[in-house]
């Protein structure tokens, strides 16, 4: 076998990511790497074939990043296939589409090439729950003291449903007996006698028209949670080492579990752990289930460790509503560079969502879910902006969904960093988030929908 040239690449390091959606597999090197690969069916295997790259210790401890439990990928083999060629083999649980993507350096990365193995028939995100028994059709009853959402909370005023009253159309005049009676009266006075009286019919009894009772919506409500980053991306990095995507998961999760005690109320996570899931792809799981509300979980960061609150944002259809909301949109709206999307296989709805701008009505009830939520949370830590601010977030793009973003403090501020790490704030993180949702619901209840039981 020739000797490797002296210039030949080397892999600086290797991640693998799987998800219940795709498996990721990253490999870090210090220069642009020419690959070609092939799937080979029965049993089925992708070949990946790089060029100009030395098989060092790195790359080969990629075998034992295959964990049993991912849903793609059996095993590896990594071999020196010719000069200057390294050889991977992914041994496959099914048939996958792959993709291949190169990345330029970013955000701490150098040149990374990653494989997405997709699964040939796309995971059905409300079939993923329905296995995990998160999916149901039929409304749980309220329990005393926890009344489903779109029922009145403690503080809030009374939820009227107006009943529409049943108009009862005039009677239709008829004008023969109306002639006739003219007639009459005009003739009868022809001959001296007074022209006589219309007798006029007794007043018939007033019918009393009951009312129908008000009629209770009663149906399932999807809330979809975007804990942000994941993966490839960790999002903000506190001065501690505190990574921005696993508190936001763990705020998620804790959200999760307290509205899906709410009666009616089912609750998808676009993420459950720890890989990067695409901007759109993450509006485009929400629209999938149907979706009431979209609620995307982050935790702020700055350039000066000063800066410190809370905060709740939605979509602007005419500029942020401020240098500091703008500087922050465009900064979450490069996780896709960060975590690495592609979009050469996003459909053209999905490509509508992202770009285009929203409605004004999902704007207008994404600005009322936000005042309740940013009410909310202003009782458990200062407010960054004392209310709902506005910038073109692209996670917010859902056109049919009310969409808000909170900022749950600044994991660049070392006082809220150690906020975020602690289970009870936390806690009262979910809560205050929880009660504002149901806020929401009790001054908007949630209208009926084809999944109206």
């Amino acid at each position: 076998m020739s000797p490797l040239p002296a210039s030949a690449a080397q892999i600086l390091a290797v991640r693998v990511w799987p998800a219940p959606d795709y498996t990721r597999v990253t490999l870090e090197n210090d220069t642009n790497l020419k690959t070609e690969h092939f799937l080979v069916p029965d049993p089925p295997r992708l070949v990946v074939d790089i060029e100009g790259l030395g098989l060092n210790s790195t790359l080969k401890s990629l075998v034992a990043k295959i964990e049993s439990n991912d849903p793609y990928i059996k095993q590896v083999r990594v071999g020196q296939n010719r000069p200057n060629v390294v050889r991977l083999v992914f041994d496959l649980k099914e048939e996958v589409k792959p993709e291949v993507l190169t990345l330029a350096p970013v955000a701490g990365y150098q040149h990374r090439l990653i494989f997405d193995l997709y699964p040939v028939k796309p995971v059905d995100p409300i079939a993923a729950m329905i296995e995990k028994g998160e999916w149901s059709t039929v409304p749980a009853p309220s329990a005393p003291g926890n009344p489903a959402l779109g029922e009145p909370v403690a503080g809030a005023p009374p939820v009227q449903i107006p009943t529409p009253t049943p108009v009862t159309p005039p009677a239709q005049q008829n004008p023969v007996p109306d002639a006739i009676a003219r007639m009459e009266s005009a003739m009868s006075g022809l001959d001296g006698a007074p022209p006589a009286q219309p007798v006029q019919p007794p007043p018939s009894p007033t019918k009393t028209v009951p009312k129908a009772p008000a009629q209770k919506v009663t149906r399932m409500v999807t809330i979809a949670l975007d804990p942000g980053h994941g993966g490839e991306d960790p999002g903000a990095i506190g001065a501690r080492g505190s990574r921005e995507k696993d508190i936001v998961l763990a705020v998620a999760k804790r959200l999760k579990a307290r509205l899906e005690q709410l009666p009616n109320t089912r609750v998808m996570l676009t993420r459950d752990g720890d890989y990067f899931v695409p901007l759109g792809t993450r509006v485009q799981k929400a629209r999938k289930v149907d979706a009431d509300l979209f609620v995307s979980i982050h935790a702020d960061a700055f350039v000066s460790p000063t800066a410190r609150g809370s905060s709740v944002f939605v979509l602007s259809e005419k500029g942020a509503s401020s240098s500091a909301a703008r500087w922050l949109a465009n900064d979450q709206n490069k996780a896709d560079l960060i975590g690495g999307a592609s979009y050469a296989t996003a459909d053209k709805q999905l490509a509508s969502v992202l770009f285009d701008l929203s409605t004004t009505a999902q704007i207008n009830d994404s600005l009322k879910l936000g005042k309740a939520v940013l009410g909310e949370i202003g009782g458990i830590n200062r407010l960054h902006k004392a209310a709902v601010e506005q910038a073109g977030f692209a996670v917010l793009k859902a056109p049919d969904i009310p969409s808000i973003l909170v900022e749950t403090a600044f994991i660049s501020n070392p006082e809220e960093e150690a906020k975020l790490n602690d289970d009870g704030y936390q806690d009262k993180l979910a809560d205050a988030i929880t009660k504002g949702i149901r806020r929401y619901f009790a001054d908007n209840p949630p209208m009926a929908k084809s999944r109206q039981t």
